[in-house]
């Protein structure tokens, strides 16, 4: 049998471009002469509804709707996956149609509850060995826990979260010995590095149960914070037999293989592993798919970024770059353009093309311009990205030029101002009020916020004149600790990088300044982050503010990843090579852990971002905390 997964890079209850990428689907398995085709855990409404699966209409417009794809279905079994909606309870099911009949729905038995999964407040598990009736304008379809027969072949379902139980629980036991393909349609969310888990986990269940295994996941960022790889596997006995390409640009990747269900075939006597994963390419592919498809999906025009000229805002202007190179790559510049809806009306006149800025010696730089044009890539980004510059008194020469030689190099517009003027006159109208002035060694933190939230104003106009979404740069460990202005630096649309640690991000630049080839990188890859607030003299550094970061990142790790106590936390740093005495750790730890309590206020109000590492502290995706606790004072009073 021929049988085929597609990835669909789907949107929440956009009906139209939903059932066309599942037409579309259909439609080139049936020109491959695929006959058993299997696409994505709840492809036909979107995984990320959240709770309109608890309304009863929605449901039964997705039920409504399936009755357009059995009109697709003549020649062809496909499964389509939809909540189903029965009194007072809502399942995830897969739907079996062929022929233009609908055969039946399994249902989803366990519903993943953590990390950025929230299934049981939707969805009610189904009860292993159980069936019921879905019914529908006087026809009725078997619901539940079954088997389904095409062309000889019996198979029958686990669904995302069904493969990822104990052995001896999960689906695939009973299915064992009864069936000959396993179809898992998924929406199993992108982490770095968990490609290789889940590989593994196909590999080895189509070994153990054996059996086939297909597998298809969900594609793209589809509902604005997870990001989904559109994986698709085939496995027979332990053996590989297809696994396509991660994080396509594409709205459909259908991909299929000829299995041979009459002979049989060996178990692998091992799973032959992956090649270790490339975390740094993994986010640069996942970051840009994600802000290619936020970007279409927001229906904006481009995006707007207050550029310092420092790590954060730096790999941000770069992944709007890459987004475009990647993006181009695959799809060419006329499916690009069209896809993300943004140049509709825009049309690139030549002498907009005239790098002005450019400097004499940009070629011996190793910077990308071609006689004084752009590339066609800079042209996409020349109308995709606005930077600015925004500099005071405390800005530095060398921030200034790392934000100029980079928007340049990628050909971003970019502009520079001074918002002096304008912290003078906040200062000046609060000392009038006070009657006193304000000083660094009174009014230190006042002082360092007001900068940063004046300028947001004008970068928020920039952005609403353009029709554009404004970018914010706020990393992880800065969100732990409310290393941050609120209304300040974390003010904008969205936060491509909030999911990822400062660490990472500055080892990210290393490695793209060589592997990617940005040669402008290397202002900032010599600077130490700074937030620039205070005056020059003072030399401030981020981790002179806080503490170094890979310590930083090691304790949030152990908090909030492995759920330890402040006492655990630094009892495993003592068992560790940090460089670092007890007493030092102490004063870490109580730092982490006060900073942290205090700041999650400011945690609940950050712009949208991605989930790209394998946990994050966005309190509406991955780490719930209360605002007001009482911040660990026992437990630190105990260190």
């Amino acid at each position: 049998m021929r049988i085929a997964g597609a990835a669909l890079n789907q949107i929440p209850i956009d009906w139209e471009n939903n059932l066309r990428n599942i037409r579309t689907a259909i439609e080139q398995a049936k020109a491959a002469g695929v006959e058993l085709l299997c696409l994505p855990e709840l492809c036909l409404t979107g995984y990320g509804c959240e709770d309109l699966f608890l309304s009863d209409w929605m449901p039964q417009a997705a039920l409504a709707h399936l009755q357009q794809v059995r009109e697709w279905t003549h020649g062809i079994c496909v499964v389509v996956g939809l909540p189903v909606r029965l009194p007072g309870r809502t399942y995830n099911t897969a739907a079996v149609l062929r022929d233009g009949q609908i055969l039946g729905f399994a249902a989803k038995q366990f519903l993943a509850n953590d990390g950025v999964h929230y299934e049981t407040r939707f969805f009610a598990p189904w009860v292993a060995g159980e069936t019921g009736t879905v019914s529908w304008e006087g026809e009725a379809w078997p619901l539940g826990d079954l088997i389904f027969e095409h062309q000889g072949v019996r198979f029958g379902f686990e669904i995302c979260e069904d493969a990822w139980r104990a052995d001896d629980v999960r689906p695939a036991c009973r299915l064992m010995g009864r069936v000959d393909l396993i179809v898992n349609p998924s929406a199993s969310h992108f982490a770095m590095s968990k490609t290789d888990v889940r590989y593994q986990l196909v590999m080895q269940a189509s070994r153990t149960f054996n059996c086939t295994y297909l597998y298809a996941n969900l594609l793209g960022n589809e509902a604005g914070r997870i990001i989904f790889d559109g994986e698709l596997l085939v496995a027979r006995n332990g053996h590989l037999l297809l696994r396509n390409q991660l994080l396509s640009f594409k709205e459909v990747d259908m991909e299929w293989v000829d299995v041979d269900f009459t002979t049989a075939l060996a178990p692998a006597a091992e799973i032959v592993p992956l090649p270790a994963p490339d975390e740094y390419q993994e986010l640069n592919q996942a970051m840009s798919l994600a802000l290619f498809d936020y970007l279409s999906k927001a229906r904006s025009r481009g995006f707007v970024l207050s550029l310092s000229g420092g790590a954060d805002s730096c790999f941000c202007a770069v992944g709007v770059a890459e987004m475009v190179r990647l993006g181009v790559e695959e799809l060419g510049v006329a499916e690009f353009k069209r896809r993300s809806g943004c140049f509709s009306e825009l049309k690139v006149k030549s002498e907009e093309l005239k790098v002005g800025s450019q400097k004499p010696d940009a070629q011996a730089e190793g910077l990308a311009f071609n006689s004084q044009l752009l590339t066609e890539n800079q042209e996409l980004v020349q109308q995709l990205l606005t930077c600015a510059y925004q500099g005071t008194v405390n800005s530095s020469d060398d921030t200034f030029n790392s934000a100029k030689e980079l928007a340049d190099s990628i050909g971003a517009r970019f502009h520079d101002w001074s918002i002096d003027d304008e912290v003078a006159g906040y200062v000046g109208k609060i000392q009038g009020a006070l009657g006193r002035d304000l000083t660094w060694q009174t009014d230190d933190l006042a002082l360092q916020n007001i900068q940063s939230r004046v300028r947001a104003p004008g970068i928020w106009l920039l952005a609403n004149v353009q029709n554009c979404l404004l970018i914010t740069t706020s990393n992880r460990s800065e969100a732990s600790v409310g290393y941050c202005t609120m209304d300040g630096d974390t003010a904008g649309s969205i936060s491509p990088i909030a999911g990822v640690d400062k660490d990472f991000v500055k080892k990210w630049l290393r490695w793209a300044e060589t592997t990617l080839g940005y040669p402008a990188l290397r202002h900032v890859n010599a600077l130490e982050p700074t937030a620039e607030l205070r005056p020059l003299a003072d030399k401030q550094t981020d981790e002179r503010d806080l503490m170094p970061y890979t310590l930083l990142n090691r304790i949030e790790r152990l908090a909030f990843y492995d759920r330890l106590s402040p006492t655990q936390v630094l009892a495993r740093l003592d068992g560790e090579e940090t460089g670092f005495n007890h007493e030092q750790l102490k004063v870490f730890v109580r730092r982490f852990y006060n900073l942290w309590s205090r700041n999650q206020w400011k945690r609940e109000r950050y712009a949208p971002g991605f989930h790209l590492d394998d946990y994050n502290v966005d309190p509406r995706s991955w780490l719930r905390f209360p605002i007001l606790s009482g911040g660990f004072a026992e437990e630190l009073a105990g260190l």
